[in-house]
């Protein structure tokens, strides 16, 4: 998937911030909190405001704490604990949830019909790792889909800040991209499931 292009290239970039944020005694756990938080609080803030650009630069930037807690804790030789892999999933859905409400509000004010869209975005996009957990509980591995959530968010935030700089319809394509992805993806995962069983 996309990811797999760039992950490689960002993780060598934040390897030596990584190593320092270790040595000053934060934990993987700390920045996955803190990352997800100002994402949280940077799209409860300027995506109702409609000031799309700079919310998504800045989230952009916040949402880079998925790949450095990840290297932490590679470079600790720790790994990743039970707990902290419940803390980074749960706080995903939080922070990717907070995205879309966002938008929402800032369409819903202006009676926008582009609204029951992002709202099927959303919810496919929730409805994506829940499966992917459901199946795990019944030890089925379900990590397929021609979109998973690292591609999802990459659409979300190139429509939403192109929409901030004023490119037509950006939003609205990427939108019904995801809509169309989302439940493509979730097909998939039912399907590997019901192949499983």
């Amino acid at each position: 998937m996309i990811s797999s292009i760039f992950k490689p290239a960002v993780t060598r970039a934040i390897t030596p911030a990584a190593k320092g944020a270790l040595k000053l005694g934060l934990t993987p756990n700390t920045v996955t909190f803190f990352g997800a938080t100002a994402v949280v609080l940077t799209a409860s803030y300027f995506y109702p405001r409609s000031e799309f650009f700079l919310g998504t630069v800045l989230i952009c930037l916040f949402s880079l704490s998925d790949l450095f807690d990840g290297t932490m804790a590679r470079i600790s030789q720790k790994g990743a604990s039970p707990w902290g892999g419940f803390l980074d999933s749960t706080i995903d859905r939080i922070a990717d949830a907070s995205i879309f409400i966002g938008v929402i509000i800032a369409l819903n004010r202006s009676a926008d019909p582009l609204v029951p869209v992002v709202v099927i975005a959303l919810a496919t996009g929730s409805l994506i790792p829940y499966i992917r957990a459901k199946a795990e509980s019944m030890d089925i591995q379900c990590t397929g889909g021609i979109a998973e959530r690292t591609e999802r968010l990459m659409i979300a935030l190139l429509g939403i800040g192109l929409e901030g700089l004023g490119v037509n319809f950006a939003l609205a394509i990427c939108m019904w991209v995801l809509l169309v992805l989302g439940v493509i993806t979730v097909l998939q995962r039912i399907f590997i499931v019901k192949r499983a069983l």
